[in-house]
């Protein structure tokens, strides 16, 4: 029998776990957790059991909570200072309203929360913002930063996306712990094949010929796919098969990064944050076009469709079933799209409206399994015990 799976959902009020039963038919909600903390990305040990969850901002700083209860209790590493810290060293009064105590940040201010976390091979592995890449070998409890990044040659030349300059992807290779790659807004993407030692920046086109001329700022030019990169994932099996969706549309590398080719012909828009991989076809891949990034960036005509190619990004077909067809301006953010490894697949999406969509047939059909929610920043999928 297939195991049941929780959804990981971050949202701007805290994180929350959407539990099913084996048949993926029925889900239940607990949350919110990790004290109202924003939560922009979650992870999970399937081995173990762990889950994390980071987030922060401003008025907290940066920090990852770990649930081992499946979610029951937490516990928070913080990693920066925040705002309230702050006002609390200065107000007594305040500082003992909120049950504050002095504590050293081994960060310090260096950056304001976690948008991204993996976990692979013994290693968990965060990204933050302002760019940069940290790892931690004793499950969160401790951090260093990844300095062979933060001190890349080409860091002058990183430019802050509209959210500001996010380390937002980190996508391991499976069993190969040396192999990494992670994807900057605005810098593109590295890898490193040698566990973080050196990186690479991979961002060339496969043929710079065929892609056209664009006026768009984030658009393809002098070679490289655009800067840009919303996200990114690794596809099934031996070969380095990436996917991305840019700011300016979807492409595909079969070789790692090194070069990428334009996999986004047929669809009604180059805009939209998530892209999904099928966990064993590598050619399968799903994508929620918006309609531009300046025009409202909701679903094209207003009716939502998930975008399916089995072929390799040649052709893509709109699934619609039970999706809303009329007066429908949700966003889907850039890691609120997540996947199973059922057969078949099941694939999730969570909304800024606070919806989130499930789909137990690949995209074939769709049906809302909770609403309501606060703005769904980051949805992941795992496995739970039947």
């Amino acid at each position: 029998m297939q195991a049941g799976i929780v959804l990981m959902i971050g949202t701007t009020k805290g994180a929350f776990l959407l539990a099913s039963d084996p048949a993926r038919a029925d889900w239940r909600l607990t949350g919110p957790h990790c004290e109202g903390w924003p939560i922009n990305h979650m992870a999970a040990d399937p081995a173990t059991g762990t889950i994390w969850a980071g987030g922060g901002g401003e008025w907290e700083g940066a920090g990852v909570w770990r649930s081992d209860d499946d979610g029951r209790t937490w516990t928070v590493t913080r990693l920066t200072r925040g705002q309230r810290d702050g006002w609390a060293a200065n107000d007594p009064a305040f500082a003992e309203m909120i049950g504050w105590t002095p504590w050293d940040a081994p960060f310090d201010e260096a950056f304001e929360q976690i948008w991204a976390l993996s976990h692979a091979d013994g290693t968990l592995w965060a990204g933050a913002k302002p760019a940069t890449l940290l790892r931690s070998d004793d499950g969160g409890a401790s951090w260093a930063r990844v300095e062979a990044l933060t001190d890349h040659p080409s860091r002058a030349d990183w430019a802050p996306g509209a959210a500001g300059l996010t380390l937002h992807t980190i996508v391991p290779h499976p069993g190969e712990a040396s192999k990494l790659w992670v994807a900057i807004s605005a810098a593109g993407v590295f890898a490193t094949e040698d566990g973080g030692v050196t990186w690479e920046r991979r961002n060339r086109l496969a043929n710079a010929e065929a892609c056209g001329v664009h006026t768009h700022p984030a658009a393809p030019r002098d070679g490289e796919t655009g800067l840009c990169v919303h996200n990114m994932m690794r596809a099934a099996g031996v070969a380095d098969v990436l996917w991305q969706q840019n700011h300016h549309g979807v492409w595909r590398s079969r070789d790692g990064g090194r070069s990428w080719e334009d996999a986004g012909a047929g669809l009604p828009s180059t805009f939209g944050f998530p892209i999904r991989v099928h966990p064993r076809d590598p050619d399968t891949a799903w994508t929620l076009p918006l309609n531009g990034d300046s025009a409202g960036r909701y679903p094209p005509d207003a009716a939502a469709a998930v975008w399916r190619t089995r072929d390799g990004g040649r052709s893509w077909q709109a699934c619609r079933a039970g999706l809303p067809q009329a007066h429908c301006y949700f966003t889907v953010l850039r890691q609120a799209m997540a996947g199973d490894a059922h057969d078949p697949a099941g694939i999730y999406f969570g909304t800024n409206s606070g919806s989130i969509f499930a789909s137990r047939d690949e995209g074939d059909s769709w049906t809302e399994i909770a609403r309501h929610l606060p703005t769904v920043l980051s949805v992941e999928a795992a496995a739970r015990p039947a």
